[in-house]
């Protein structure tokens, strides 16, 4: 299990399915698959990101348009950008083990 940002409760459980041998010229960390969009940063948690997609989906409510500005112009729930994630872990600083230094 692993929270992330403690104040609004995101928790998630992480699967190990396998592990492999590391393959040359692969980078590592490297996502293979997810599911929907990453909610916006400091949305609220949970209740105030159903909030967020409650009023995202209907153009009618006051606060459409400035919440749709505010997450970045463009918001789709359910879609999952793989080479967005892989490009974020790429540039993530990398920790090294006390073993390999």
């Amino acid at each position: 299990m692993y929270e992330y940002d403690f104040g609004d409760g995101w928790e998630h459980d992480i699967k190990v399915e396998d592990v492999l041998v590391a393959q040359e010229g692969q980078t590592y960390p490297t996502c293979i698959g997810g599911e929907r969009a990453c909610p916006p940063e400091d949305c609220g948690g949970i209740w105030g990101y159903e909030e967020f997609l409650a009023a995202v989906a209907d153009p009618d409510p006051e606060e459409h348009d400035s919440l749709l500005e505010w997450a970045g112009s463009e918001f789709e729930p359910d879609r999952f950008d793989l080479d967005g994630v892989n490009r974020a872990l790429a540039a993530a600083p990398r920790r090294r083990s006390a073993s390999r230094v």
